[in-house]
C-alpha cells in the first residue's frame, strides 16, 4: 500500500466547492461512530454545505476549522474550539479524516500542522481532545503528534446506546 508523503498534507480554510469531498468523507457509519452525535446520516451535500458556511461564518477568535487537504483534495476536517470563563486559554480539539486515508500519517501531520498554527497565531495555551477510549487509533495518532495521556473520563458520553469512556489527551 502507498504511503502518502506528510508533506503534502496541508490545512486551509474550507470553501464551499469542497462539499462533494467533504460529503464523501464523513458519510461513512465508521467515520461517524467516532465522533459526537449531531452529524446527519446519511450526510448530504446541503448538510456538508451548511456545515462549511457555518464555519466560515464562525467568530474568527473562538473557533478555527479548517480542511485536512492531500493532493489538493478535502479529505477531512480539524478543528480547534476556543472554551469560556476560566478556561479561555484552553481549546478543544476534534477531527476526522475520509477512510481511505487512514493509518498514513496524515491525521498525525494534520494535528502537528493545526496545533502549531493555534500556538503561533492565538493567546491558546493548553489544546485537548476527547476521544473515545475504544478509538484506539485516535489516541494513537494524538500520541505520535506529541500529545501526553492525562487520564479517563469514565462513563462520560453515551453512543450508539452504549455508556462510553473518553480519554484526555493533552
Amino acid at each position: 500500500m502507498k504511503m502518502f508523503e506528510k508533506s503534502s498534507v496541508h490545512l486551509r480554510e474550507w470553501k464551499t466547492q469542497d462539499a462533494p469531498d467533504l460529503t464523501v468523507a464523513i458519510n461513512n457509519k465508521k467515520v461517524l461512530d467516532n465522533l459526537r452525535d449531531g452529524i446527519p446520516y446519511p450526510y448530504t451535500e446541503k448538510d456538508a454545505l451548511e456545515f462549511i458556511g457555518a464555519m466560515l461564518s464562525a467568530p474568527k477568535d473562538t473557533q478555527y476549522a479548517f480542511a485536512i487537504c492531500y493532493d489538493g483534495k478535502a479529505i477531512g476536517s480539524i478543528g480547534v474550539f476556543r472554551k469560556e470563563n476560566v478556561h479561555h486559554f484552553t481549546a478543544e480539539m476534534g477531527y476526522y479524516i475520509a477512510e481511505p486515508y487512514w493509518g498514513k500519517g496524515i491525521t498525525t501531520e494534520a494535528i502537528k500542522q493545526m496545533c502549531s498554527y493555534i500556538f503561533e497565531n492565538t493567546d491558546i495555551v493548553r489544546i485537548f481532545a476527547e476521544p473515545y477510549a475504544t478509538n484506539h487509533a485516535s489516541c494513537r495518532v494524538l500520541e505520535k503528534a506529541g500529545f501526553q495521556f492525562e487520564g479517563v473520563l469514565r462513563h462520560n458520553a453515551i453512543k450508539n446506546g452504549q455508556m462510553m469512556d473518553m480519554r484526555i489527551p493533552v
